[in-house]
């Protein structure tokens, strides 16, 4: 009995518009969404995917792994990385995290 006294004194039903605002603000928020977190981590992957294919002999890297050393052969897939004297590991291209500046590592 109150709530249809109360819309008899609104001066009817509540407005429409309130629809077409939370669309807007659904839409703007992924714009936001898009710009602030997906669109970053695309391109920071497309720069790691460069970083990994143009990986070659001699280069020193930093593996997900935490493991530093020296490339000394590249295969299509794996990496013979050089971390130690007389000490060598197969690793996966995908895993370098990190290409470090030639001299970095002291010479094994």
């Amino acid at each position: 009995m109150f709530i249809s006294q109360a819309f008899a004194q609104a001066g009817g039903a509540p407005a429409q518009d309130s629809g077409w605002m939370s669309i807007g603000l659904m839409v703007l928020m992924f714009i936001v969404f898009w710009f602030l977190l997906i669109r970053p981590n695309q391109k920071k992957m497309k720069e790691h995917a460069a970083m990994v294919a143009a990986l070659q002999k001699g280069e020193e890297v930093v593996t997900s792994g935490g493991i530093i050393g020296r490339i000394s052969k590249v295969e299509d897939q794996m990496i013979t990385l050089a971390i130690a004297k007389d000490t060598e590991v197969l690793i996966q291209r995908g895993t370098v995290s990190q290409l470090l500046p030639k001299g970095t590592i002291r010479d094994f």
